[in-house]
């Protein structure tokens, strides 16, 4: 299996080309957050505690989200410029536009909501016109793949029209879903790095067995250009945190992440299967509050202090313990999805139900989806 990690198509060494593009993301997000910062408190865009969900000491800027887009968007850009002789550069030009136009209109429907409060339909509205960029720039699952192993033939236009709705619901879960881990101070930004990291392993990996002409450029540029956006972020959100990445920003990673996920699912199941897995602590977190508040009859978009992170703050674990346990626990993910991603992918379907299988008891067996004290407390919305 090892001798498989390097394939002969490129050098590992082709992957240092894009170098600029994480330190132009990294610097430009340093910047941009300082200066949101700023900005934030002098126009009083900021997040007050309530005591329930929000329980930090005083006001705290946001606007983080914007620092990182400014981030991502000079990330990107210098990828551009790096690949500009690639001989399919039209394609993968139009690709990375798509992904940074549909995480700015994410972000910006964040921003908005971090002022003005959106209701739970309006966000999710703003979340499919964001992921409609991504159908409309030609970013779909090949669907061909999986249904031909189970023997299932369908029509390139029936693929495209099928491929609509998944995308849709990948964008959608995977904002919502570091929107709900956006809870503590440097959790949703250090847990995402840790995905986007594993991500770039795995598009390196099939960078260098030459997997796509248009794909591998690209997958490599926007995770580069994601890690080095959150590092530039998160010096102002570690614990007591300057400054909050806001729905602005959690929204902007999740469509970061669903485009990703959609770019992996280019060919063969199993890398789409494995950057599902590397997402397994989002993943997890989101079921156990929508299982929970089901269990005990409570709305399920209402927000509550029974997320994983508080249940273990609440027992008595501090913050930066807590935040260091979901690290690990994003990083068990990471890795089962990294090496199940090197096996045939039946095996590896049985190893993930597995694994989901053996958290949902784990968490039922510790109480997670119980609701009692503080953590039933709850404000009108997510």
């Amino acid at each position: 299996m090892l001798d498989n990690l390097i394939g002969p198509e490129r050098p590992i060494s082709w992957v240092i080309q894009f170098w600029p593009v994480l330190v132009f993301s990294f610097v430009s997000a340093l910047i941009a957050t300082s200066l949101c910062k700023k900005i934030a408190l002098k126009f009083g865009i900021v997040d007050k505690p309530d005591n329930l969900v929000k329980t930090h000491k005083g006001s705290v800027a946001y606007l983080g989200g914007v620092g990182m887009l400014v981030g991502l968007t000079v990330g990107i850009l210098t990828g551009i410029y790096n690949i500009h002789d690639l001989q399919h550069f039209n394609s993968a030009f139009t690709w990375l536009i798509g992904v940074l136009a549909g995480g700015a209109i994410a972000c910006v429907v964040g921003l908005v909501d971090d002022i003005f409060n959106l209701k739970p339909r309006q966000k999710i509205l703003g979340q499919t016109i964001a992921g409609t960029v991504l159908v409309l720039v030609g970013i779909r699952p090949a669907l061909y793949y999986p249904l031909a192993f189970l023997n299932i033939q369908i029509s390139e236009t029936a693929e495209m029209v099928c491929g609509i709705p998944i995308i849709i619901i990948f964008v959608v879960g995977a904002t919502n879903s570091l929107n709900l881990l956006d809870g503590l101070d440097g959790l949703c930004a250090g847990v995402t790095v840790i995905i986007t990291l594993a991500m770039l392993l795995v598009a390196v990996h099939l960078g260098t067995w030459g997997f796509s002409e248009v794909g591998d450029p690209v997958r490599v540029i926007i995770c580069l250009g994601l890690v080095g956006a959150v590092c530039g972020f998160l010096p102002f959100n570690r614990h007591p945190a300057k400054i909050f990445m806001g729905d602005a920003g959690s929204m902007l990673l999740g469509f970061v992440i669903a485009a990703l996920m959609i770019l992996f699912a280019e060919r063969i199941p199993r890398w789409w299967m494995a950057s599902i897995v590397v997402f397994g602590l989002p993943i997890l977190d989101t079921a156990v509050a929508l299982v929970r508040r089901f269990l005990n009859k409570r709305p399920l978009f209402v927000s509550d202090r029974g997320h994983i992170y508080d249940q273990m703050i609440d027992r008595g674990i501090p913050l930066k313990k807590t935040v260091a346990i979901c690290y690990g626990l994003a990083g068990v993910y990471a890795l089962i999805g990294l090496v199940m991603s090197q096996i045939r992918t039946r095996y590896a379907l049985v190893v993930y139900i597995v694994v989901f299988v053996v958290s949902g008891i784990v968490v039922w067996r510790k109480g997670y989806l119980k609701m009692e004290g503080i953590r039933g407390a709850i404000r009108k919305k997510d």
